[in-house]
């Protein structure tokens, strides 16, 4: 099944990098909507796709290495829309000493996809729309879950947002502090 999953994403014309409303009934109670008062908002040059736009972002160099190492790059640069909850360096860093270096052996690239795929929605959702307690299915399969706090801070499965609603062509990118794990990884 893990397999098929990946298959099908491989055919996708963008990866899927990040998170959106899935349109599932799920949650449909929460009614909390995120209003990102403390998020920092940028909005960027939408002619840009989600590669390019990660490639001119310091910030997100570790990201594009990943997403070359997974070959992912085409499938980012394809149609979408897409939700991508883009993980900056220093989550990267935080991760424990040698896992990132493990990741990106070619080895390893079917647990890479797994983990970048997981931050991928195949959808647009921008932060405003994303409510407490919502749950956002992945492009790997599996869910994310939406933390929307009193003053507006958005978190994914407790990663905060910190800047929100970066657009690009192809979907959009919400910029996170932490990379996240797959339950299933």
């Amino acid at each position: 099944m893990r397999s098929s999953r990946l298959a099908v994403f491989a055919a996708l014309p963008v990866l899927a990098l990040g998170v959106a409303a899935c349109g599932d009934d799920e949650d449909e109670s929460a009614s909390t909507t995120a209003a990102p008062a403390e998020t920092q908002t940028t909005e960027m040059a939408a002619s840009e796709d989600i590669v390019a736009l990660a490639s001119g972002n310091d910030d997100l160099s570790t990201l594009v290495t990943a997403v070359t190492a997974a070959d992912l790059v085409e499938t980012l640069q394809g149609d979408g829309p897409f939700t991508v909850f883009a993980p900056t360096n220093e989550a990267f860093e935080a991760l424990p000493a040698g896992t990132l270096d493990d990741l990106l052996k070619p080895e390893n690239k079917e647990q890479l996809t797994e983990i970048l795929t997981y931050h991928v929605v195949p959808d647009e959702a921008m932060a405003a729309d994303l409510t407490d307690g919502q749950k956002l299915k992945t492009v790997q399969g599996e869910e994310l879950e939406v933390g929307v706090a009193d003053d507006g801070t958005v978190t994914i499965n407790g990663a905060e947002v910190t800047t929100a609603d970066v657009d690009a062509s192809n979907g959009v990118v919400h910029v996170i502090d932490e990379v996240l794990t797959p339950p299933s990884s």
